[in-house]
């Protein structure tokens, strides 16, 4: 294991105290003789009601994809879970894709979310085929919070921790708009796995590959280092991994380590004022893991010394570490800022959580980071969110986005899954004057790449390369924009849009970001009416912005119940007789609560929900 570290501040001023940012580096050295481990999954998605139409559809082609970049060396085994758990296929070597994609095929949404069951059933599947020699792990998928069995987040942390100790380790997969997010990257975290936000239905294959290439390239597997204060030396951790107490020492599990994406160790350091010249010894580190040698696992220790060069002040003043450096250690920071804000913004201080971002933003521009394309990105991102939050518009889809960006920046470095984050700040774009040509402006375009809106230069003449800077808040996928000028950045190596910017609307063209939402159901609040049968009902694949429901049987009744995200499945509702048939799924324009409490109803135009294939 290759380690190095380095400091915010590259020479301390003798006789004075200071707070001082350290990274510290992991790097697996691999050995030209390595070849990838053979693996060890177990597969669990999600089927309840939340997940019926296109999510259930995507996830089943991801899976469908991950079971044909897998070889015949590898495990898997597929759960499937609503409120009943489901094992669709038991352990199995992967020689037969054809076989395996035919259970997929098969998957029907059902009811409410059973996550924990869903879970520790691929957790004993991992175990029962668990190998020193393999990769171990369970993919969990969900777009729900867990309302059906264990939904404790604390209880299903600590048996996450428990599940890693024994050889399994968890990655947790959120789709859309209403997960736990809190709950699936205490999942991850616990058991030393990862964590992905996925966006949109057409987001799941790339984030499965991404998963699926980090599992082939573990060359080494629970790293955990020690860290020993000394001279009088407090440190703060700025990097997201869980921690433990070694007997008066700090503990920090690392999870797994990946070739080509080192593991960052980020702290805060607070020192006493140093007596003297040379180099002042901080912290004793010490080092462990199971690493791949021989094409057989070891296990490997190691040591690492830590210590800040001390000079005049004159020395102190003039020395600066490098801008790598300094990049990456203002994107912990910047991460570590994400999850604060959010803290705050759930504490009800929403005027203090973007305060806490905008003075960020300031520090950084004033010490000109602002000029590294990275970190203008990231300060761009900070404004948004800034705004959005003391707007108190903070919303699902933002506060995912704040959680996985500081997650994935504090316990990965890769650039793919970095700065991810594609809501829009509709009023923002809505509010943007509009012109119908580009006259001697230029024409910018907002495009999705990777789960993260990037801008890129229409008009000839600018460099195609180039990233261009561009305010977040105003960024929608598929919108023209007008800029009164391009400048380039001080290094040369990016674009900034400067001036006036309008929103490009040419004569005849359609207009992607209001067409893209114009299609909602139209909220009645009347009460459903229904045909004389089930078999009268117009039918869809899409649940869109309706709700889905089931009808049970309950003894000797049918009974209707609500099992979209954000509703009480255990509710009684108000449902039309004449067309409830067991176990069929429904999609309504719209669930009211009934005064009272306790009761819905039914409203609006009722369909009969059929799964395309």
């Amino acid at each position: 294991m290759k380690v190095g570290y380095a400091f915010s501040q590259a020479v301390l001023p003798v006789g004075a105290g200071a707070t001082v940012d350290l990274l510290v580096r992991f790097e697996a050295e691999t050995k030209p003789d390595t070849t990838r481990r053979p693996l060890n999954l177990s597969l669990v998605i999600d089927r309840s009601g939340s997940m019926a139409g296109t999510p259930l559809r995507y996830a089943v082609r991801a899976a469908k994809d991950l079971v044909d970049r897998l070889g015949a060396d590898d495990i898997l085994s597929i759960v499937t879970y609503d409120d009943h758990v489901q094992t669709i296929v038991a352990p199995t070597n992967v020689t037969d894709r054809a076989a395996i994609h035919g259970k997929l095929d098969a998957v029907r949404v059902g009811g409410t979310t059973n996550l924990a069951g869903g879970w520790l059933e691929g957790c004993k599947h991992v175990l029962a085929k668990a190998d020193s020699e393999r990769v171990n792990r369970v993919l969990l998928l969900t777009d729900g919070n867990a309302n059906v069995g264990i939904t404790d987040k604390d209880l299903l942390t600590n048996t996450a921790k428990e599940k890693a100790e024994a050889g399994v380790v968890t990655t947790a997969l959120g789709f859309g708009d209403y997960f736990n997010e809190d709950l699936l990257i205490g999942l991850a975290r616990a058991s030393g796995g990862n964590f992905y936000f996925i966006q949109s239905p057409d987001d799941a294959s790339g984030v499965f590959q991404i998963e699926l290439d980090s599992l082939k390239s573990v060359v080494a597997q629970n790293l955990t280092a020690v860290l020993i204060p000394i001279n009088g030396v407090k440190i703060a951790m700025s990097s997201g991994y869980r921690l433990g107490d070694a007997g008066g020492k700090v503990a920090v599990y690392m999870g797994d380590v990946y070739d080509g994406e080192a593991k960052k160790l980020a702290l805060s350091v607070t020192i006493t004022a140093p007596g003297a010249v040379g180099s002042l010894p901080l912290l004793g580190m010490t080092y462990e893991y199971d690493g791949v040698v021989d094409k057989s696992i070891a296990h490997e220790t190691g040591a690492q010394d830590i210590a800040v060069p001390v000079g005049t002040i004159d020395e102190a003043a003039s020395a600066a570490p490098a801008t790598g450096v300094v990049v990456e250690i203002a994107g912990i920071r910047i991460a570590r800022a994400k999850d604060e804000a959010v803290e705050l913004a759930d504490a009800g201080t929403h005027a203090d959580a973007a305060r806490l971002l905008r003075d960020l933003v300031a520090e950084l521009d004033s010490r000109g980071l602002g000029e590294t394309f990275e970190i203008a990105e990231e300060m761009e991102q900070l404004r948004h969110y800034a705004e959005r939050i003391e707007k108190k518009q903070m919303g699902s889809d933002v506060r995912k986005e704040l959680r996985d960006q500081s997650y994935q920046a504090r316990s990965r470095s890769n650039s793919s899954l970095s700065g991810r984050g594609v809501s829009t700040a509709t009023d923002a774009v809505k509010a943007l004057p509009t012109t119908g040509d580009v006259g001697s402006g230029v024409e910018l375009e907002c495009y999705r790449e990777g789960g993260k809106l990037r801008v890129r230069v229409v008009t000839k003449g600018y460099d195609d390369d180039f990233n261009v800077q561009f305010p977040r808040a105003i960024r929608a996928e598929g919108v023209h924009y007008v800029a009164d000028n391009l400048e380039t950045s001080a290094d040369g190596t990016f674009y900034r849009a400067v001036g006036d910017i309008k929103r490009l609307l040419k004569a005849g063209a359609a207009d992607p970001f209001t067409s893209a939402r114009s299609s909602a159901p139209v909220r009645t609040g009347k009460a459903s009416v229904a045909p004389p049968t089930a078999a009268d009902l117009p039918e869809t694949d899409s649940v869109g912005a309706g709700v889905m429901v089931q009808v049970i049987k309950e003894g000797s009744k049918l009974r209707a119940r609500v099992v979209s995200d954000g509703y009480d499945p255990d509710w009684n509702m108000r449902f039309p007789r004449s067309i409830r048939e067991e176990g069929m799924m429904y999609v309504v324009d719209e669930v009211n609560e009934i005064s009272g409490g306790g009761q819905y109803q039914a409203c609006g135009t009722i369909k009969r929900f059929v799964q395309a294939k």
